[in-house]
């Protein structure tokens, strides 16, 4: 079984690796291709030109995009994957809109199988293979995957439908992002009073409100700049702008999640986009001086 895999961001740099150390013959492409052909040389896979050629190429292919826009180009574009032939299975693991899978869906290749399966877990979790995964299919649809998914992750829940998967994943990152800008507030009022930020951290990460992200993410909170970016601003505001268009169209009000989103919105237009999540923190510390 031949493996294409096409977005070697952050992520998909690390699942992609993990697929080779688990003995897939991998190729992988990336819109930068000297970050596909560095990766090729140290784990030994091959590299296509175009992700036309992946699909051309691979039986299954998985995609690790950043958003609707790249998923658009890397599918439908003039060397997108839905014109190579070979491919029966797309995986789309990138959080995405759900009306964007349905458009994917639709129009697929006849006989070629479309599965929303993103993933829960931040780089770390990737690297480890660690990952949760959210698959938009039944237990039999996902079972020739099966192998796919063991290598990257540590849970799979099935959801039964198409779709169901990308709004998993907006509900999950909606709680996320909502975690990190209550834990910004939090941490924010506490100094405020004079408690040392770690120490008010300590208590925190004690206290019955901590998430495990709040944990493995300790050390960007107490020093951001001195860490590698894991997930940015950017990325949260497109998340939340993607989950509370999704609540809007089904008549579901979400107040804590618009507030989110005004923040991370106006923390990207101020010059935080390409920060981490975690520079929330600063940002509410800046707003509050």
């Amino acid at each position: 079984m031949r493996i294409g895999f096409a977005g070697l961001g952050r992520m998909g740099l690390l699942m992609a690796r993990n697929l080779a150390s688990a003995g897939f013959d991998l190729v992988v492409w990336n819109r930068t291709h000297s970050v596909a052909e560095h990766l090729a040389a140290e784990v030994g896979c091959a590299t296509a030109k175009s992700p036309r050629g992946l699909a051309e190429y691979c039986d299954i292919v998985v995609t690790m995009l950043a958003d609707d826009a790249a998923s658009e180009a890397v599918h439908f574009g003039p060397n997108g994957l839905f014109l190579g032939s070979s491919a029966t299975h797309f995986i789309e693991m990138g959080t995405m809109s759900p009306s964007h899978i349905r458009d994917l869906v639709k129009s697929a290749p006849e006989g070629v199988a479309v599965i929303d399966a993103p993933v829960s877990g931040a780089t770390q979790a990737a690297a480890d293979a660690q990952l949760l995964i959210m698959a938009g299919c039944s237990d039999a649809e996902a079972a020739p995957l099966l192998p796919i998914f063991v290598a990257l992750s540590r849970q799979v829940i099935t959801l039964e439908t198409s779709g169901a998967g990308a709004v998993m994943k907006l509900a999950v990152n909606a709680m996320i992002h909502g975690i990190n800008q209550t834990l910004a507030e939090a941490l924010t009022l506490a100094e405020a009073t004079g408690i040392a930020p770690d120490r008010a951290f300590d208590v925190i990460e004690a206290s019955a409100a901590c998430a495990p992200m709040l944990k493995y993410r300790r050390a960007l909170y107490l020093d951001e700049a001195a860490q590698d970016v894991t997930f940015t601003v950017a990325l949260a505001q497109k998340d939340m702008a993607l989950a509370a268009d999704l609540a809007r169209a089904h008549g579901v009000s979400m107040p804590q999640g618009e507030a989110t989103l005004a923040v991370l919105s106006k923390a990207k237009a101020d010059g935080f986009a390409d920060r981490d999540m975690a520079a929330i923190l600063t940002y509410m510390r800046e707003s509050n001086a």
